[in-house]
């Protein structure tokens, strides 16, 4: 036992404040110099994350409390980043469980402490945002109990230490009512019933890899904690899965974090978490080890992807104006180097060379894919999201998802209606009286695919929601999520606000005047079923004859904006978003207007 080390995670439902209390470790432990501008937030260190707020990939940081190293790793807090958590829980013995001190546990709460149970871990709970005027500690404190106990926790991590904390504020203490002054009390408790690493340092060397990063200067890199054996800089290892091959490489390097940076060693023992370079191609889930003796670890397992889109290559007319990475050679190797590190993605092939499978936990997780790619500069059209169903022996089965919505009282009729249309069954009610009043549904995955944006419309903007897989149900049969047609460009152009303005009361634009449109381009939202066909770049006609109303100002709607998450929430089946870094428009999969209508024909059919 290494009693000078301990490994923790720091699990949460999104926006309890997992990252800002990473802040206040970091800053009162010394890593951070007197007088050091820091950003708020510093663990966040991708662009997206910074720009969402939400923490999107695990990442390690280590602390020094006395003569105790803390290995912290941040966890992504919502469920469809679910496989970053199941890959790194494995390198910790603890976890730290921020629970908002207003809000209670949260659907994704029960996510993550259901993986840190069934893994064994020694949990702390953290009661966070105690300066809230809306706090209820108490009451939260019960609600996290009755969740261990649902979850059939052992008797040891039901007896669980509790932290009253304000990570804003970095304070904490042991008692509700204080006193409040640093993170000494948390740092404390950390110390003393997280487990220290176990292991024998001289059995054959096992080092689970559980995250993979690359250096300019030397390469891919792997990550993972040591669980028995030792390690030195210059070893030759082997590495590998159960049932494969052996691969030997000879390590170039040997690395322990050091508060947001890394420190090379010579060697390192059971329990370091460390990052090693020099092995070449590695994956997540294989184990390093002596090639002499190997002992190899079962790989890391995961939960199945739920939802898909294909991924193909734009053969829109406006192709490659802003985009650098456009073939199918070039989408087709970035999809290959997400799966080396992105251990819930699954992408497959189909009969066309073009066009790529691709599943993932949520729309959420594919979108924030799709946004990196973006940026990147790669260019490609995408399919509606559609979830996986299952064949079985009782019948043809569907992913569910428990549903969790906060809304004001005066709107909980309009969701409840909504709710019922898409599917939903009514679990639980609670807070009446309160003003705010949390339901609980059991709904089909594909009965939330849009609802987000439905939901903030119905509650003009107050309505919270958050979800997680709740298994497999029978099919629930068809689902109506949208009872409107689309406006489509039938001419190529410039759209001209006299064109806008005559059509202005067919629809809903998603497009200003000035934008250029082609032919199967949608470029609003009918205001009735079925699509309709308009041509957005009808110019006046100019004559030499004055017009008595020439002078007046055209008055036009503002257009609704459409964002990557809401475009894939929108489209049909027959329908794609085409994605380039400059633009994100929606099409239809059929440019021309007479495949189209003949695509209909036989659609309708084929129902027949």
């Amino acid at each position: 036992m290494r009693e000078n080390i301990k490994n923790i995670a720091i699990i949460a439902h999104i926006d309890h404040g997992k990252t800002t209390l990473v802040d206040g470790l970091l800053k009162q432990s010394g890593v951070f110099r007197a007088g050091q501008q820091v950003d708020e937030r510093v663990m966040d260190s991708n662009d997206l994350e910074r720009e969402r707020g939400i923490t999107i990939l695990s990442k390690n940081v280590s602390v020094r409390y006395n003569d105790t190293l803390i290995n912290i790793v941040d966890t992504p807090g919502h469920a469809d980043f679910a496989g970053e958590v199941e890959r790194v829980l494995g390198m910790v013995d603890g976890c730290l469980l921020l629970v908002d001190a207003a809000e209670g546990p949260m659907a994704q709460t029960r996510f993550v402490v259901s993986k840190a149970l069934a893994m064994g871990l020694v949990p702390i709970l953290v009661v966070n945002k105690i300066d809230r005027p809306d706090a209820r500690c108490e009451a939260v404190v019960d609600e996290v109990l009755e969740l261990f106990m649902s979850l059939d926790a052992e008797d040891h991590q039901i007896e669980f230490p509790i932290i009253y904390a304000s990570a804003k504020s970095q304070v904490s203490s042991l008692n509700i009512d204080g006193p409040f002054e640093n993170f000494q009390p948390l740092f404390d408790v950390i110390t003393k019933t997280v487990p220290s690493p176990k292991g024998d340092p001289d059995a054959p060397l096992q080092l689970m890899i559980s995250a993979l990063d690359h250096d300019e200067y030397v390469g891919r890199q792997a990550i993972g904690r040591i669980s028995q054996g030792t390690l030195k800089a210059d070893q030759t290892v082997g590495c590998g899965r159960p049932g494969g091959p052996l691969r030997k490489s000879r390590l170039s390097g040997l690395y322990i974090y050091e508060g947001l940076g890394r420190a090379k060693v010579e060697f390192a023992s059971v329990g370091d978490i460390v990052v090693v370079s020099g092995l070449g191609q590695v994956d997540i889930g294989d184990t390093i080890t002596n090639p002499d003796t190997p002992s190899l670890l079962p790989p890391i397992e995961v939960d199945e992807p739920t939802l898909a889109m294909s991924f193909l290559t734009s053969d829109s007319p406006l192709s490659g104006r802003d985009g650098k990475w456009v073939t199918s050679r070039h989408l087709k190797e970035r999809l290959e180097k997400e799966l080396e590190r992105n251990v819930a993605l699954r992408v497959d092939p189909t009969d066309s060379p073009d066009t790529f499978e691709v599943a993932g936990r949520g729309e959420l997780h594919l979108s924030i894919l799709l946004e990196t790619m973006r940026r990147e500069g790669y260019e490609l059209s995408v399919s509606a999201p559609r979830v996986l169903l299952k064949e079985t022996d009782e019948g043809l089965m569907e992913p569910f998802e428990e549903l969790t919505v906060d809304v004001p009282e005066d709107y909980v009729g309009s969701v409840v209606e909504r709710l019922g249309e898409r599917k939903g069954e009514m679990i639980n009610m609670l807070g009446a009286g309160t003003g705010r009043v949390r339901l609980i549904y059991n709904v089909p995955m594909r009965g939330l695919i849009g609802f987000r944006s439905e939901l903030l419309t119905l509650t003009r903007g107050y309505g919270i929601m958050s979800h997680l897989s709740a298994g497999y149900g029978p099919h629930k049969g068809e689902i109506r999520n949208r009872n409107r047609g689309s406006l489509v460009a039938s001419e190529a152009g410039a759209a001209t606000a006299y064109a806008l303005l005559n059509l202005q009361d067919r629809g809903v634009f998603f497009i200003s005047p000035g934008e250029t449109v082609y032919g199967g381009m949608i470029v609003g939202e009918h205001c009735r079923a079925g699509d309709l066909d308009i041509n957005v770049c009808k110019k006046k006609q100019v004559t030499n004859i004055r017009s008595s109303n020439s002078e007046q100002t055209v008055r036009l709607e503002v257009p609704r904006e459409t964002s990557l998450e809401s475009a894939l929430e929108y489209i049909a089946d027959d329908e794609l978003v085409e994605i380039t870094p400059g633009n994100v428009r929606l099409r239809k999969r059929y440019l021309d207007p007479h495949v189209r209508a003949r695509h209909r024909k036989d659609k309708a059919s084929a129902k027949v």
